[in-house]
């Protein structure tokens, strides 16, 4: 009777849990609006959190070595968003001019894409119905995905000019950060529970073994991919080198795929110059995977993850699907969070277990 007593009592909290999200979800227009100011709020304080985690042990080590702290954090400061300054105030003007062509250039390589689509449908015409009808939708679909990429990156750059003033705040958080590192750490131990507060602390600790150096080193990786693409493109005369040498430092940080997701747009935008431009595309971008495989990552980001690929995979597979392509970037650090969280779970199993019968 107990048993039958506490299914009941289980069945009951389920069903009213589920009833409390479904009415959650009802009103989503009460709580969305103060969620959405909420994420404005957070958004410049995450920024410089993960900016002050970039530098943090940079700074460290000039101050190990006998550097006053407050000048390392300004030596460390002024290098870091001077450069993305310089940046900005460089590039910027010129991905816009670059931008801007490209929507001046659209009809001429829109017609040009057009004529190779009646070339394709005319020698697809005797293959079956059902075949060519799914030719046809896939030519349609990526024409509107080609159609409406120009609207997506002015829209993005439009959002970014609005938060502008947003932006500017971050350099005085991660400033702030860095100089009271110490003084934030006391703060959230003794924010922490007692209890969880050993555990943590190495929890935190093998997370940052495992991601610190893979993020840092892949994020360096990537901006020396993408300049030297940006470069070579612009060597071998390929229309929008800065945008494309954008992309492929962007997308280099998805393994495996990112090569791949990377060379489509150079390569469909050599296609409308000449087929040799699309070969010597194709040999600068994967040229530059074999060099980071084989040289730059085992240098600078090292062997940090220690997981099988098929694994890396399948975290790729899952995070594509939920997030696109934002979801390929975050799969990987949130592979190895999952994977320390697994690790730290099993040994506090164990080692419960192990007290359990000398208790």
């Amino acid at each position: 009777m107990e048993i039958r007593m506490k299914w009941y009592y289980r069945i009951g909290f389920l069903l009213l849990l589920l009833i409390a999200i479904y009415v959650f979800l009802k009103i989503r227009f009460v709580w969305m609006p103060i969620l959405r100011v909420v994420a404005i709020v957070v958004f410049p304080f995450a920024i410089g959190g993960f900016i002050t985690y970039l530098l943090h042990p940079i700074v460290e080590k000039l101050h190990q070595k006998g550097l006053h702290r407050g000048l390392a954090i300004f030596i460390i400061y002024i290098l870091f968003f001077g450069g993305i300054g310089l940046g900005v105030y460089k590039g910027v003007p010129a991905i816009i001019d670059q931008i801007k062509d490209l929507s001046e250039s659209a009809p001429v390589l829109a017609e040009q894409y057009r004529g190779w689509i009646e070339t394709l449908q005319s020698h697809t015409r005797e293959w079956p119905d059902g075949l060519q009808t799914r030719i046809e939708d896939g030519i349609d679909a990526f024409e509107k995905k080609l159609d409406s990429l120009l609207t997506v990156i002015v829209n993005i750059l439009v959002s970014f000019l609005n938060s502008a003033l947003l932006m500017m705040v971050i350099p005085f958080i991660a400033f702030y950060m860095l100089k009271d590192f110490p003084l934030i750490k006391r703060t959230l131990w003794y924010l922490t529970p007692k209890q969880w507060r050993k555990k943590g602390t190495l929890f935190l600790k093998d997370v940052d073994e495992s991601l610190g150096s893979y993020i840092r080193g892949q994020l360096l990786v990537c901006m020396i991919i993408g300049g030297v693409s940006a470069l070579l493109f612009w060597m071998f005369h390929l229309k929008y080198p800065l945008i494309l040498g954008l992309i492929v430092g962007i997308t280099n940080v998805i393994p495996y795929f990112g090569p791949i997701i990377g060379a489509v747009p150079a390569v469909i935008i050599a296609a409308t110059s000449s087929g040799k431009l699309v070969l010597v595309t194709l040999v600068i971008v994967f040229g530059l995977q074999f060099l980071e495989g084989n040289i730059l990552s085992p240098l600078i980001v090292g062997k940090s993850l220690h997981m099988h690929p098929l694994i890396i995979m399948l975290a790729l597979t899952a995070g594509g699907e939920v997030g696109g392509i934002l979801g390929l970037i975050v799969a990987v650090p949130v592979l190895v969070v999952i994977k320390v969280a697994i690790i730290h779970a099993k040994n506090h199993l164990i080692r419960r277990n192990e007290k359990g019968p000398s208790a």
